[in-house]
């Protein structure tokens, strides 16, 4: 598979990094010497510094025989100029494109079914609206990804230090020690090491787990680990650009009480002139004397949405501190996701990791329906289509040889969602979830591709 990416910034460099460990062919172009120079000191692809809305710098990186282009420069504009001349250069090239600005929001479908031809619009600030709307709705948890139409949920949380009723419990005994029926548990980070876990393996105050869960058994299960629901009435947005004035929209329709922080009196006066409940103020969010006004205690939830990672870090850690119920916390730079949990900051969401998870979906082999990063780059969920191709249809799944670090966690046949044991059998077109650790994806992407469908 040859893909060409247009931009070499975090978005582009992460995914160029991550399918050069899996060998594919790649080829990343941007016009920033320093962001192209970053890319060839660290990653084993092939690099061209030039424009990628320039029709000799796409041709000169072989855009006639590449099956993917992926176009996430920071510009809206350059993105769909590369679009176009690939539809022109390349008809057949599939073509992904980020756009960000709410101004083109009506013309998605427009880009679509004409020139560019554009198969997938990727917008980063509607997918970590969605993130961040998703957390607010499960109590206590730090990772929430849905599958099947949202009907099943892979859900993370993290085991309270002061939790010891289920602590050191084999999984294999947890329903049985518990009383309830406790859903698979399919990942455990503990001291930053990502394990999937055998019945006899146990959960630690302060580990965090992911569990598979079917919509209507959530709240009991979380109930389980003392988390319960409460719900949100109150909330405070720290930074009122895009994102900012997204959520504020939704936040709005949902009847919640929302509050806007914003330095910048430009953009609190359109704010004001945009949002019709939500009240606007212009000022610091990570200055105690305003948050102290505007009674930080009572708040259900603080979200920090800033274009500066350290003031939404800082803010979210000031503003927990002053009795906020929940914070929850923009980062832009993966390196610091191994950080947070250590600090105190729980639910992190990321626009760049929410494009590169909608990406992800389009380049893996086989017939994928969607796909989710966990721990930001350390593992994989994937939801995919069993073909009757398969040798993974029709036996039972003791009886199978996944490759060690891949786990089937649940099977959907048509409208009923199983939780699998090792004497579940998968049929032909069923719906499968898959997790995988990192180094076993090409191995996962190899089932996708050989065993599940023929690509």
């Amino acid at each position: 598979m040859k893909i060409v990416i247009v931009g070499a910034g975090e978005v582009g460099f992460h995914i160029a990094s991550r399918l050069a460990l899996e060998n594919k062919d790649v080829v990343i172009i941007d016009s920033n010497p320093d962001a192209i120079r970053r890319v060839s000191d660290n990653i084993d692809v092939q690099v061209i510094n030039g424009s990628g809305s320039s029709p000799l710098v796409l041709e000169e990186a072989g855009i006639k025989n590449a099956e993917i282009l992926l176009a996430v420069t920071n510009k809206d504009e350059t993105n769909l100029v590369a679009c176009l001349l690939t539809d022109i250069i390349s008809p057949a090239t599939k073509k992904l494109a980020r756009i960000r600005d709410a101004d083109y929001d009506k013309y998605h479908s427009n880009f679509r079914s004409s020139a560019p031809h554009i198969d997938t619009i990727i917008n980063p600030e509607v997918e970590v609206v969605r993130t961040i709307d998703r957390l607010m709705s499960v109590p206590g948890a730090v990772d929430v990804s849905e599958f099947a139409g949202g009907h099943l949920k892979l859900i993370g949380i993290q085991l309270d230090k002061e939790d010891t009723k289920m602590a050191g419990i084999p999984f294999a005994k947890l329903s049985q020690a518990s009383g309830k029926q406790i859903p698979l548990i399919a990942a455990v980070i503990r001291d930053e090491e990502l394990i999937i876990p055998t019945g006899n393996d146990s959960l630690l105050p302060g580990d965090t787990f992911y569990f598979i869960s079917k919509e209507e058994n959530l709240m009991d299960t979380l109930k389980t680990f003392n988390k319960y629901a409460e719900p949100v009435r109150r909330a405070l947005i720290v930074g009122g650009g895009r994102i900012g004035f997204r959520l504020a929209s939704l936040l709005e329709k949902k009847s919640i009480h929302t509050k806007i922080i914003e330095k910048d009196p430009d953009q609190c006066t359109q704010l004001a002139e945009q949002l019709n409940k939500t009240v606007v103020l212009c000022g610091d969010g990570s200055d105690q004397g305003i948050l102290t006004e505007e009674n930080i205690q009572d708040t259900d939830v603080a979200i920090t949405l800033t274009s500066d990672e350290e003031t939404n870090i800082l803010a979210s850690l000031l503003i927990k501190r002053m009795g906020a119920k929940k914070t929850i916390t923009k980062i832009s730079k993966f390196g610091y996701f191994p950080l947070m949990s250590a600090i105190g900051i729980e639910q992190v969401v990321d626009p760049r990791l929410s494009a590169v998870n909608t990406i992800l979906q389009y380049i893996r082999r086989g017939k994928v329906l969607s796909a989710k990063s966990i721990k930001g780059e350390g593992a994989e969920v994937v939801e995919a289509v069993a073909l009757e191709t398969s040798d993974i249809v029709g036996k039972p799944l003791k009886d199978i040889s996944l490759p060690k670090g891949v786990l089937v966690i649940s099977i959907i046949r048509e409208n009923e969602i199983t939780i699998p044991s090792g004497e579940s059998v998968i049929h032909p077109n069923d719906r499968i979830i898959i997790f995988a650790k990192r180094d076993a994806i090409p191995k996962m992407e190899k089932i996708l591709e050989v065993k599940l469908e023929f690509f």
